[in-house]
């Protein structure tokens, strides 16, 4: 057993999956040197046990037109929770924030936030970010290029 009571097998499926979600069983039975039947209850087991959490498809931001790409360090006026609350709900909703994090550090919050272009940058601050009550102000740092991603591109 390794990283969280997990086998090589399971991770080697893991690793797979995280490649290309749609793969076949048989041939991730393959690649992974499992018979398909035990390749699939393998499967369904990290399933169950919540390590595989969903299937998704990875898009291209750019062919979306999603070409902004910032970070956003978010700084709160006060940390009462009501404000606090309708914060993370208000984030939650907003398909401009792709990612949320509370982090330690001057900054509270650490946004992943995308968009068209400036002008929606400066649309979502304006409309959005710097209306809610709980933020007392934000740091901008645009990302002008990936060099590593969760989805490996």
């Amino acid at each position: 057993m390794t990283e969280g009571g997990l086998g090589r097998a399971d991770l080697k499926l893991i690793e797979l999956l995280a490649r290309d979600s749609r793969i076949s069983n048989a041939d991730l039975a393959r690649e992974a040197g499992l018979s398909p039947s035990s390749c699939w209850r393998r499967v369904k087991a990290l399933e169950e046990a919540g390590v595989i959490r969903r299937f998704s498809v990875v898009l291209d931001e750019e062919k979306l037109g999603l070409t902004f790409k910032a970070i956003v360090h978010v700084h709160l006026t006060r940390h009462d929770p009501e404000q606090l609350a309708g914060f993370i709900r208000a984030v939650q909703t907003k398909q401009e924030v792709r990612e949320c994090y509370a982090t330690t550090g001057q900054a509270d919050y650490h946004l992943v936030v995308q968009c068209r272009d400036l002008a929606a940058y400066n649309r979502f601050l304006e409309e959005f970010l710097f209306r809610l009550p709980a933020v007392a102000s934000a740091q901008t740092n645009l990302v002008l290029r990936s060099i590593k991603t969760r989805d490996g591109t």
